[in-house]
């Protein structure tokens, strides 16, 4: 048995008294698991295994199996403020997908706690700071995955980018690329001197200002293809599409 630090990313019901959950924990990844009686009206888990709570994971796992057994779940943090409207949630919900999908293993706890820290953030901020908030921490995510996007040199050349320097972003090459090196390659899209601060700024886990839906937009876009480029496996990031069908 193991206790680490975990954060309920999805649950549903199995059979007539338990739950199955997956939960990101700070130990092992992101493991599915099956907590035993937890619907029943005295449970010793109670309201715990919520969505998004975080809390001290009892963990029994079963090195042959995909499913382990979830013995204890103490909540440390609930986040009902997440569901207080619809833009807090699915922007929570996009992360959690992020996590769910590819956060199979967190060696040193880096997603868990980035991931903390950003559904905290949302929770308290007003709806106007959601998008810049969960845009910066999901880019934190991916570079925790060992994907961030090369910002401060070319992608292919390795040259050094000034700052000022007006250069285009290619998803396949990695990042930023030079005028040369983007001459290379198809689909690079350009990349203005302050969106490049904005994504350095975000990499270095500062805030941002995202000044129009727009912009907020054209973020969300740059974001999800690298993602369907370097990360997914062919199947649709439905609630980070959802996350962007709703901003205005």
């Amino acid at each position: 048995m193991i206790q680490t630090e975990a954060i309920v990313l999805h649950g549903f019901d199995y059979r007539e008294t338990s739950r199955i959950v997956r939960l990101a924990t700070r130990g092992a990844g992101v493991v599915s698991a099956i907590a035993r009686g937890a619907k029943r009206p005295k449970s010793r888990f109670g309201t715990g295994l919520d969505l998004f709570t975080s809390g001290v994971a009892h963990l029994v796992l079963h090195p042959t199996r995909d499913l382990h057994t979830l013995s204890a779940f103490d909540a440390t943090r609930a986040r009902p403020m997440l569901a207080g409207t619809m833009a807090r949630f699915t922007a929570a919900a996009a992360l959690g997908e992020l996590c769910l999908r590819f956060a199979n293993e967190d060696a040193h706890g880096a997603i868990h706690d980035v991931l903390g820290e950003a559904l905290d953030g949302i929770g308290g901020a007003p709806d106007a700071e959601v998008p810049e908030r969960t845009v910066a921490a999901a880019w934190r995510l991916v570079g925790e995955l060992g994907f961030s996007p090369s910002l401060e040199e070319c992608a292919a050349c390795r040259r050094a980018l000034d700052a000022a320097e007006l250069v285009r972003f290619g998803h396949r090459a990695g990042g930023a690329l030079c005028r040369p090196c983007a001459a290379l390659v198809p689909g690079a899209r350009p990349l203005p001197p302050e969106a490049r601060a904005t994504l350095a700024a975000w990499a270095r886990g500062e805030r941002a200002a995202l000044d129009d839906g727009r912009t907020i937009r054209a973020h969300q876009r740059l974001l999800r293809e690298f993602v369907e480029e370097h990360l997914a496996d062919g199947r649709a990031l439905r609630a980070w599409a959802a996350w962007e069908r709703g901003q205005p």
